[in-house]
């Protein structure tokens, strides 16, 4: 049997041949206390403007894109 490297690499090639490429993301740990602190910190950031206004984007673009599922 060929090294964990080697079928990796092989998976790897293989996947590129079918014009695919793995990504990785590395995400915070929700379930982390000190992540879920420093989210908790944020959140008592947000002024009740900037709030609204990240909400009004939000609905203007799900209207936009409402909108544009329905032509289809």
């Amino acid at each position: 049997m060929a090294a964990p490297a080697e079928r990796m690499k092989a998976m790897r090639d293989r996947r590129r041949a079918l014009g695919v490429r793995e990504l990785r993301l590395l995400l915070p740990d929700a379930r982390s206390p000190s992540v879920r602190q420093r989210v908790a910190n944020e959140v008592a950031l947000i002024s009740r403007a900037s709030e609204s206004e990240a909400l009004g984007w939000i609905e203007a673009v799900s209207e936009f894109d409402d909108l544009g599922a329905s032509e289809t």
